[in-house]
């Protein structure tokens, strides 16, 4: 009599899940995988350092290259960026700079989006964290199509609000013809950052952690762009923003400081006006460290400047300003900061 082995469970297992992440990836890439790295030098006559630098750029490297881990998108996509190499449009520094914007911004938009599916998934079908995720490789996949498309819109939207303030600062200014020495842009730059967030999340789990650092980012978020300033990046339990006035960006700093019944979070802001260099999404420059360290010299729920910021904000009567002790700052020697308050009459 012929024995038969029935197949092992735990190899039935692994194949449904091989399955399942190819049906993930085609359902998400648009496509099967189908070229390889030689396929698609062959496809755009590109180089293939070029190819293997545009995936390393991009966040995700070509690790097999003998492999068939490229699809028909792949191979559009480096056609039409080599068609604006070809036409001369774009050097190499702008090549390698774009492609990293790409890349920096949709993994990080990508892993807050997956997230956002998680924690929602876990909350209405009460799962657990590892239920969630599988739940969300099953989700996500139909919603796709609609994330790019609000992805584009979003982008859209975001450029032409961009150039728009181009137009309107740099349009008929001498802004653009200044020494080369100084920074090029005149922003006001605030940094806002929760206190004590050590000691106030200690001992707060996963779910609660969350909602404590959303809370606090949707609040800011919401703050800064109601008063007409912009969140340049948030970072951990603080975030940055800009303003093209100081006007705008004194009403930005006093919305964030401002105590809100909805929560408990205290905050304490500290902003400056000055010059700053605009690159990779982020601004640099002696200002931004200024306005970085004059926020921990706040108290929570205030709102230092420092004196030349002071100056310009004196001549309007909605402020009150009460010029504060001096400080020993490491790095930029003794400053003197400046509580900004609304003015309170009648």
């Amino acid at each position: 009599m012929t024995s038969q082995t029935s197949p092992d469970p735990r190899d039935r297992t692994a194949q449904e899940r091989a399955d399942t992440a190819r049906r993930t990836d085609e359902a998400i890439l648009g496509g099967p995988r189908v070229y390889t790295l030689a396929d698609l030098v062959a496809g755009t006559g590109l180089s293939t350092e070029f190819v293997e630098n545009y995936w390393r750029w991009l966040g995700l490297p070509v690790t097999h290259p003998e492999e068939a881990r490229f699809t028909a998108a792949d191979m559009e996509s480096l056609r039409e960026i080599g068609t604006l190499i070809e036409e001369g449009q774009l050097d190499q520094q702008a090549q390698m700079t774009l492609v990293r914007s790409l890349g920096h911004t949709s993994d990080r938009l990508a892993l807050w989006q997956v997230e956002a599916f998680v924690e929602h998934l876990g909350r209405r079908y009460a799962l657990d964290d590892v239920s969630a995720r599988l739940a969300a490789v099953d989700r996500i996949p139909g919603f796709a199509d609609v994330l790019a498309r609000q992805l584009e819109h979003a982008w859209r939207r975001q450029l032409a609000a961009l150039m728009g303030r181009f137009a309107t600062e740099f349009g008929s200014s001498n802004e653009a013809r200044l020494p080369g020495d100084q920074l090029p842009l005149r922003r006001a730059i605030g940094f806002a950052d929760i206190v004590s967030f050590t000691k106030r999340t200690a001992g707060l789990g996963s779910q609660e952690l969350s909602e404590y650092v959303q809370l606090f980012e949707s609040r800011a978020r919401d703050v800064i762009t109601e008063a007409g300033g912009r969140v340049v990046k948030t970072i951990g339990d603080a975030v940055l923003f800009v303003a093209d006035d100081v006007a705008t960006g004194a009403e930005c700093a006093l919305g964030l400081a401002a105590p809100h019944s909805t929560d408990e979070i205290p905050v304490r802001v500290g902003f400056v006006w000055g010059r700053v260099l605009s690159r990779f999404g982020d601004v640099f420059g002696p200002d931004v460290n200024l306005a970085s360290r004059i926020s921990e010299l706040a108290e929570p729920a205030t709102v230092l400047v420092d004196p030349p910021t002071a100056a310009l904000l004196a001549s309007s009567a909605r402020y009150a300003l009460t010029a504060q002790a001096p400080r020993e700052v490491q790095g930029l020697g003794e400053i003197t900061p400046v509580r900004l308050q609304r003015a309170y009459t009648g």
